[in-house]
């Protein structure tokens, strides 16, 4: 028995180092096709970057521009001036209808008529020969900008091609070494193509090498090591899971035939988990969601917290949801009976009238007693449903917190959300921008333990049919 080492991406801006197993295509090799390549579509932008600051291009631009500027100038105050002069010659006409007989009316109404379409020639003329110098100075840019696009045309299509060429060299082997190349297996992805890294991570690379060298892998663990990215939260020696993204369709394919431990979101972990009905009247009901229990249908287990209600109220209308609670999460969900009763109630949650309260236990001493957090956050594109901080896409995310009780190696927190994004608690607590200490438990941004230590202990709200504002708490004991 013997243990394989790899890490995901390049180590110290190299591919290829002692102790690790090596890449699955070292495209970054003193004299790989992909240097020799590389430096051709450097030549090309430097030919483009040159083309774009040269003195004469960038005069033409300007000259286009100013020329386009006072072309629109001009022809606008032309079209005013028509448009009073038309206001002057209708003023003319109902003056004269007062004073003057029919012919000589008829005679000032031909001589108007005249005068608006001499104006009208002078402003096509004008206007023609307006566009015909700006064509002239368009004409100079053009021929500036035709050699550009013919390089830029040149480098997509020599991008294209290599980075086809890098993924027919990326082929994956599993145990009876079947080769497969990258672009195949991403072949029915939604996109079609392989994301950006792609078979650069250290599950793929360590099965590579245990396939080419006639290894049986036993297990293999992915751990994070040294300081997070701004976005994600990763903490040092925490383990991590190979993400879905670049991975999973990779590991499909490799890891065909080999005996693995069940998928845990395959299984139906709620099967034997019973729902208290904490409250309930005409109107809604509320219920007590034990952790680990789903919401709504998922894709593979259809047990929850819906279809149970839906079995035991099959007369409610609606869509009894008023909002949700993350699996891992436990506490009180609302529910309403009618449809009326749900729009009254999600309306309060869209205009964040709801008053929500969690508990959560977080692994560490957190200093302070209050806080609060404001990480806009957005789903990791590529690890669904992990959720990053992007201050760039991401939507707001916003909470206030209090210290209720510390411990030996925990604090226990009061949560008081002011949004709702997916995992936003859970993101709050464990990024370094936040207060940098994950909810115990929280497999996804901290470490596994029995369950996730967050409740959502209180809600209060406007009844849909009393109108009056009616709250309920359900605390737990961490």
């Amino acid at each position: 028995i013997g243990y394989l080492a790899a890490f995901s991406g390049s180590l110290s801006d190299k591919s290829l180092t002692e102790k690790f197993v090596p890449p699955i295509c070292d495209i970054h090799a003193q004299h790989s096709f992909f240097k020799v390549e590389e430096q051709a579509l450097n030549a090309l932008n430097r030919q483009i970057e040159a083309l774009e600051n040269a003195t004469g291009f960038i005069m033409a631009q300007e000259a286009v521009k100013s020329k386009t500027r006072a072309v629109e100038q001009e022809l606008k105050a032309r079209r005013l001036a028509m448009k009073q002069a038309k206001l002057d010659r209708k003023a003319k006409r109902a003056e004269a209808k007062k004073h003057l007989d029919e012919v000589d009316f008829l005679h000032l109404h031909q001589q108007l008529a005249e005068e608006s379409i001499a104006a009208q020639l002078q402003y096509k003329r004008r206007a023609r020969s307006l566009r015909a110098a700006l064509a002239q100075e368009q004409a100079k840019l053009d021929a500036f900008t035709a050699n550009i696009i013919r390089l830029k045309k040149e480098r997509k299509q020599k991008s294209a091609l290599l980075q086809q060429k890098i993924f027919d060299r990326y082929q994956f082997l599993n145990q009876r070494k079947e080769a497969k190349k990258l672009s195949d297996i991403f072949s029915n992805s939604p996109t079609q193509q392989p994301p950006s890294g792609a078979g650069d991570c250290s599950a793929p690379k360590l099965l590579q090498y245990a396939f080419q060298h006639d290894l049986k892998p036993i297990a293999m663990g992915e751990f994070w090591w040294g300081i997070a990215p701004k976005a994600e939260v990763r903490k040092h020696k925490h383990f991590y899971p190979a993400c879905n993204g670049r991975c999973k369709p990779i590991l499909a394919h490799m890891l065909q035939g080999i005996e693995m431990d069940d998928n845990p979101f395959l299984k139906n972990s709620s099967k034997h988990l019973s729902l208290e009905i904490i409250f309930e009247d005409e109107a809604i009901l509320l219920v007590n969601k034990p952790a680990e229990f789903l919401s709504v249908p998922g894709k593979k287990i259809t047990d929850s917290v819906y279809t149970r209600m839906k079995a035991l109220f099959p007369h409610a209308t609606g869509p009894l949801l008023v909002h949700r609670l993350d699996m891992s999460t436990s506490g009180i969900l609302l529910l309403a009976k009618t449809k009326a009763a749900h729009q009254f109630l999600q309306h309060q949650f869209i205009h964040r009238s709801i008053k929500k309260r969690y508990t959560a236990l977080l692994d560490g001493i957190i200093e302070g007693e209050t806080g609060y957090i404001d990480l806009p956050l957005r789903v990791d594109l590529n690890d669904r449903p992990r959720q990053l901080v992007c201050y760039d896409h991401g939507k707001a995310a916003k909470t206030r917190w209090e210290v209720i009780k510390r411990n030996a190696n925990t604090t226990k927190v009061h949560f008081y959300p002011i949004t709702g994004r997916t995992h936003q608690l859970r993101v709050h607590a464990a990024h370094p921008l936040g207060m940098n200490t994950p909810i115990v438990g929280d497999d996804l941004y901290g470490k596994k333990d029995n369950r996730l230590h967050l409740h959502a202990a209180f809600l209060e709200f406007l009844h849909p049919a009393s109108k009056e504002r009616v709250s309920f708490e359900l605390e737990v004991d961490f």
